[in-house]
């Protein structure tokens, strides 16, 4: 390869550099620019060579093409020919060109070396389109040009660098230029040949550098598929989604792999023979019930995504492929992300409300976080898209690069198929319209017509709602705002938000409920997993089994869908506190649970009855609370978050702190072992008479105001009969708080509050400030409001 490293014609990677965009384009750059920089740091490239823009324009000169190309352009801009019409004219003139002697000669050279040099007659190739204007900081060109695999022998080689060359003027390329603002005659077209990975028999993806849907910067996203990538860039498959924790990427003794999601990945690309280099066939049930990558492979290509990033100066996004022969890792593609690298994470940002919901219609992965109503357009193929009305709401099986020009025409997109780096998402992410991609049944359960809410506001789930609803938005700004002697805390409950927030300042997490994960993540009750062959009712039985599936043993299921939820959350304000509360669900609750119902009593009042602390040392559900312990030992342990602090609810008498404490050492999570700190919630009126004695036996209070205000007052503060009464500015419950602080402050501890009344009462805030409270905690909605209160009285 190296006789042709200075060719005016083609260039061998290793003679590319990040800087060579002009010459062969930003993909094709930027993979030079890695085999020379990066693969002494462990990042593996395919080898290969690029034609340059002169090759380009040489064919176009030979051809007499410019000035037909210009003419055509020119109609369509004038309006006097269709894009269609303009397009297929475009590219039939480079189709029916012939190659110079030169250029020619180079890419049979070039080829006949890369096949040398791995020691084949004729080597498989990528042949891959690589535009002087792609791969930019501030546009993508996702798909816009063409990428053809599985290309054999010198003769078919030529053909699909002419075919790439035709594809510089496709319609949705053209479209998409139109948008950019890009000037259709000033750019050139290389085309990269690069040695195939055998991932047709192994797997392939995309992985980005950030968060693609919030910006949160500490995280790699991994898609994974079995076969060819194409299926993934394309959207007509679900694939695998992964996500790794960054800053724990170089301690070897923790995992930090926070999320595992298993993708339907129904159909995968391999190799075809003749005419048809590749092809779609069925994937195998047991290939849709394995993930992808194993957890070594997660981490290795976790790892490369952020030396890559590093060496960039900026947030990526990547194609990988893994050689089923080899079962090697390699980095096909890589450009900068072009959507959150360009936002300043300090500035103000919009948050969406919706008011009133109707029936959920469907559900799938929320791309964006904006929230729209509208009416839908139901479009089966791209042949269609002449039906397309303005504005209205995309419904369609699934996207490619030729449905842009509706695309950016659409209040919203919704897909069947996809995940968060197809096409779809990727060109809607750019385009700032929301999607919900990848919801299995979007184009058979809507119609044309029909009205609806497209939530993409409510965490990584997007979800359709039938009807119009109200939608109301805030602006969240955060100028201004300074740390001060008390901390404003994050209630979070739902993993799947919590990187939604990561721009707030706040000081951590004040309260995490572990209901929340097990109601939505879980769904099972715990004793039912512990003891599944005792279950009599069949139906539990038979989700509870689906939904286990691929788990040995039924209670690591709890224990792998709580430890992962607890992991989004404490990586969200990773290195400050997470205060995690451990399950705290009334026994009616606890009883609506999958399999529950067996293994509850009926109460007459649940809200003071066998909840919280009495449960975990209790026959009745001790098994329960070991898988808890187990799920925060992992959390901490395993997964590296350190930050967890676990909090005990309900807790009415000294004599329960030391059992619930003795039952947690017998589950490994002891006390002050490896930094674990454990709080108590403030709730019960004996908390705070014994609030000196309860110290002994825990590092902190965090008063829940709700339970308190009930219990001091005698108040159902579920009764619309005495909502008058439930008053948390009460004087009793004030006096009480005021108690537990300066009980709290003698005893070192510290002392939080996490409900909303800070935020909903100024006074109350002010209050809390004067007495010496050390954090508020309140809903990410109220965080501003409540910080610049609390300022104001500091």
């Amino acid at each position: 390869m190296d006789g042709i490293g200075d060719n005016h014609l083609v260039r061998s990677f290793e003679h590319i550099g990040r800087n060579d965009g002009p010459l062969v384009g930003g993909k094709n750059s930027s993979l030079g620019e890695m085999i020379r920089t990066l693969s002494a740091k462990g990042v593996a490239v395919p080898p290969g060579f690029a034609t340059t823009s002169t090759a380009y324009w040489d064919y176009i000169e030979a051809n007499g093409i410019r000035d037909d190309m210009s003419r055509l352009i020119a109609d369509w801009e004038s309006g006097k020919a269709h894009l269609g019409e303009t397009g297929q004219a475009i590219r039939k003139l480079f189709l029916r060109g012939n190659w110079t002697p030169n250029v020619e000669a180079a890419i049979r050279c070039a080829y006949r070396r890369l096949s040398a040099k791995a020691g084949v007659e004729n080597l498989s190739v990528a042949v891959r389109s690589s535009a002087t204007a792609e791969d930019l900081p501030d546009a993508s060109f996702a798909g816009q040009q063409e990428s053809y695999l599985n290309i054999v022998g010198e003769d078919a080689l030529l053909d699909a660098c002419r075919r790439c060359y035709a594809s510089l003027f496709t319609d949705r390329a053209i479209s998409y230029r139109q948008v950019k603002g890009f000037d259709h005659l000033q750019i050139a077209l290389s085309v990269g040949v690069q040695r195939m990975v055998r991932s047709d028999t192994g797997g392939s993806g995309v992985m980005f550098s950030i968060d693609t849907e919030t910006g949160f910067e500490r995280i790699v996203l991994i898609n994974a598929a079995w076969g060819l990538g194409e299926n993934i860039v394309q959207g007509t498959v679900d694939p695998d989604e992964y996500q790794v924790f960054k800053p724990f990427l170089l301690n070897s003794k923790v995992v930090p792999i926070i999320d595992k999601k298993r993708g339907d990945k129904s159909v995968k690309m391999i190799y075809g023979n003749g005419q048809t280099p590749t092809r779609n066939v069925p994937t195998s049930k047991a290939e849709r019930a394995a993930l992808v990558l194993a957890d070594v492979e997660i981490l290795q290509l976790a790892r490369w995504a952020c030396t890559i990033e590093k060496h960039y100066g900026c947030p990526m996004d990547m194609e990988w492929a893994k050689d089923g022969l080899t079962n090697e890792l390699f980095i096909v593609q890589a450009r900068p992300e072009t959507v959150h690298s360009r936002r300043d994470a300090t500035a103000a940002f919009k948050t969406y409300k919706i008011g009133k919901k109707g029936g959920k219609l469907a559900t799938g992965l929320a791309v964006g976080d904006a929230a729209v109503s509208g009416r839908l357009c139901l479009i089966e193929s791209a042949h269609e898209m002449d039906k397309f009305v303005d504005g209205s709401i995309l419904v369609t099986a699934t996207t490619d690069p030729d449905w842009v020009p509706i695309m950016k025409r659409a209040a919203a997109i919704i897909t069947d198929h996809g995940g968060r780096t197809s096409h779809a998402a990727i060109v809607s992410r750019e385009l700032g319209v929301p999607a919900v991609v990848g919801t299995h049944n979007a184009t058979y359960v809507l119609h044309s017509g029909q009205d609806v809410t497209v939530s993409c506001a409510e965490g990584d789930q997007g979800f359709v709602y039938d009807g119009v609803s109200e939608i109301t938005t805030e602006t969240v700004d955060m100028s201004g705002l300074w740390a001060g002697r008390t901390k404003v805390m994050l209630n979070l409950a739902n993993p799947a938000a919590a990187f939604r927030w990561w721009r707030l300042p706040a000081d951590g997490i004040g309260l995490a409920r572990m209901e929340f994960v097990v109601t939505n993540a879980i769904q099972v009750h715990p004793m039912a997993l512990v003891h599944f062959d005792r279950l009599q009712d069949a139906q539990a039985k038979a989700e509870i089994a689906r939904l286990t599936a691929g788990y040995e043993h039924k209670p690591d299921y709890f224990v792998d869908k709580l430890a992962h939820g607890f992991a989004a959350l404490c990586a969200a304000v990773y290195p400050k506190p997470a205060i995690l509360r451990m399950s705290d669900f009334k026994t009616n609750e606890y009883a609506s649970l999958i399999g529950g119902a067996e293994f509850e009593p009926k109460e007459e009042n649940p809200m003071i009855g066998f909840r919280g602390a009495s449960r975990y040392y209790s026959p009745q559900y001790r098994e329960g609370f070991a898988l808890e312990c187990r799920a925060i030992r992992r959390l901490r342990e395993e997964l590296g978050f350190a930050n967890a602090v676990v909090m005990i609810p309900f807790c009415r008498t000294v004599g329960e702190a030391k059992k619930v404490l003795q039952v947690m050492a017998e589950n490994g999570l002891r006390r002050g072992e490896h930094g674990l700190q454990v709080y108590m919630m403030c709730e019960i009126p004996s908390n705070v008479i014994l609030a000196k004695e309860f110290a002994a036996y825990f590092d902190g209070f965090s008063i829940g105001s709700n339970d308190l205000t009930q219990l001091t007052l005698g108040v159902d503060r579920d009764s619309d009969e005495l909502t008058d009464l439930f008053d948390e500015q009460d004087e009793a419950v004030k006096t009480l708080i005021a108690q537990v602080i300066r009980e709290a402050k003698a005893a070192g501890c510290k002392v939080g509050i996490c409900g909303q009344a800070p935020s909903d009462h100024p006074q109350f805030a002010r209050f809390l400030v004067e007495a010496g409270i050390d954090s508020i905690s309140v809903i990410p909605d109220s965080f501003v409001k409540a910080k610049r209160t609390v300022m104001g009285t500091e």
